[in-house]
């Protein structure tokens, strides 16, 4: 039974409960940390950072770090460092976010130049008790222009005392001016091996038991950030009631099984249409979002065109075992033709199902198009099969005529062409028009509607987008 104090003290998410606090508990930004250490070790440290990666990767989390560590002190003096293992005096007054001399900003809410000019006033007045004052501005990047032009002149010549970290994910939106004032950071995404360690030690200090497909699935989900993955590790743990399942974060994501997605996506490469639309309806009724399905197996084509193009990115932690496995056979069956094709039709049938009314239908229709469309012909297959076949207003072909049992009349236009392949030909333009091949891509539709091929001439003008097209005389590739 949870003591009393346990029970009436609030729930603190594992975002903040384990939001790192120094650079030695800092995941996945080495680079940024070897870099700081040597400009401490030679003493060149920086008046101003700008701090910028994608969301939740640490940049307010390093900026307070960066703050702990200019404001440094214990019994043996002031000095900046790196080594934060051991507290100093105002280093939980930092973590907290509640000491006098590092000012935390929102520019999100803090737009105008009346707020920047309430900073410039304060940066004549030093620090009250540490040894430096800190200026710490959040999504910098929507600050309004004049507030930008009234920060250039102090962040290019601040006091000794003052120092500025911005952070911001939109860093083109920054103005080159203020960019040039300072010394940049990009905070990467974190790896799947790095976060995936990450998130298992976390649940060995919190004592709760974990599957490694559900972790590999979270990984996925979080993209890189540390700050998403902790949220869904948080509520996938909630929503299995203390431990985290495959089925639950499945659930809690609106996943669809993998394996039935590998299986789906077979179905489709092999146009088997009856067995995928069954499919598609059993993940439904199992509750599977129809634009997650569609999102799922464009994730599936572009991790075998991945596995087809670099063979190591199978050893990727964050993949299953189904996925490992079966994407690199399929990886070794499918050309690469039939992945870009399946792709660019996934990747268009997405839109049309977050538009559509009836999001199922829509994704039925968009799968379907995709059975049919793997077993369109490559190009040289097309000009092959285009060169090859008659127009109406041609006769015949010889072998049409040569059959058993035919009468006289019959024999006698079986020889007549062969009589006249005999003589000399004066005139070499006896070729059909389409051997030559067409000259444009316009011109090989319309040679599809010339010989009257309806499935062809749609799936060319709606399937089917050139990167290029050989002129005439050449070979296709």
């Amino acid at each position: 039974m949870a003591s009393p104090d346990t029970a009436s003290s609030p729930y603190l998410v594992l975002a903040r409960k384990y939001r790192p606090v120094s650079f030695s508990t800092l995941i996945g930004q080495d680079a940024m940390v070897q870099t700081l250490g040597n400009a401490f070790k030679q003493n060149r440290i920086h008046h101003a950072f700008m701090l910028t990666g994608v969301r939740g990767v640490g940049k307010t989390t390093t900026a307070r770090i960066l703050a702990r560590a200019f404001n440094y002190q214990d019994a043996s003096g002031k000095y900046p460092t790196l080594d934060l293992d051991v507290e100093g005096e105002h280093c939980r007054a930092i973590i907290e976010g509640r000491h006098i001399d590092v000012i935390e900003m929102d520019a999100a809410s803090n737009t105008g130049i009346d707020n920047i000019r309430e900073i410039i006033d304060s940066v004549k007045y030093g620090p009250v008790s540490a040894p430096y004052k800190v200026y710490i501005i959040d999504e910098v990047h929507m600050l309004s222009t004049q507030a930008f032009n009234g920060l250039l002149k102090t962040l290019e010549e601040p006091p000794p005392y003052v120092k500025f970290i911005f952070a911001t994910t939109e860093i083109r939106k920054v103005p080159v001016t203020i960019l040039s004032r300072c010394q940049r950071f990009d905070l990467r995404r974190i790896t799947p091996e790095v976060m995936t360690a990450y998130l298992q030690n976390i649940l060995a200090q919190e004592v709760i038991a974990f599957e490694p497909e559900a972790l590999s699935m979270i990984v996925r989900a979080g993209e890189g950030s540390a700050r998403d993955n902790l949220s869904l590790l948080d509520q996938a743990i909630s929503h299995g009631n203390g431990h985290v399942t495959a089925a639950t974060v499945k659930a809690m994501l609106g996943l669809g099984d993998r394996a039935r997605t590998i299986d789906l996506f077979e179905h489709l490469l092999g146009g088997q249409v009856g067995e995928a639309l069954k499919l598609v309806r059993e993940l439904y009724d199992a509750g599977a979002d129809p634009q997650t399905m569609i999102a799922d197996l464009a994730d599936f084509t572009h991790l075998v065109t991945r596995v087809k193009v670099v063979p190591a990115a199978a050893d990727d932690v964050s993949l299953t075992p189904d996925e490992r496995t079966r994407g690199t056979q399929l990886a070794t069956k499918l050309p690469m033709r039939a992945l870009t094709r399946c792709w660019q039709i996934l990747f268009k049938g997405y839109e049309e199902v977050s538009r559509a009314g009836n999001g199922l239908q829509a994704a039925e229709m968009v799968l379907v198009r995709l059975a049919y469309a793997a077993d369109l012909p490559s190009p040289d297959e097309l000009l092959a099969k285009l060169a090859n076949q008659p127009t109406p207003a041609d006769p015949l072909p010889p072998q049409n005529f040569n059959r058993p049992g035919g009468n006289g009349q019959q024999a006698m236009r079986v020889e007549a062409p062969s009589a006249q392949q005999s003589l000399p030909q004066t005139q070499p333009q006896s070729q059909p028009s389409a051997v030559a091949g067409p000259r444009t891509y316009a011109e090989l539709i319309a040679l599809a509607n010339q010989r009257r091929d309806v499935i062809l001439k749609i799936a060319l003008e709606s399937d089917m987008r050139p990167v290029s097209f050989p002129k005439a005389g050449s070979r296709w590739h």
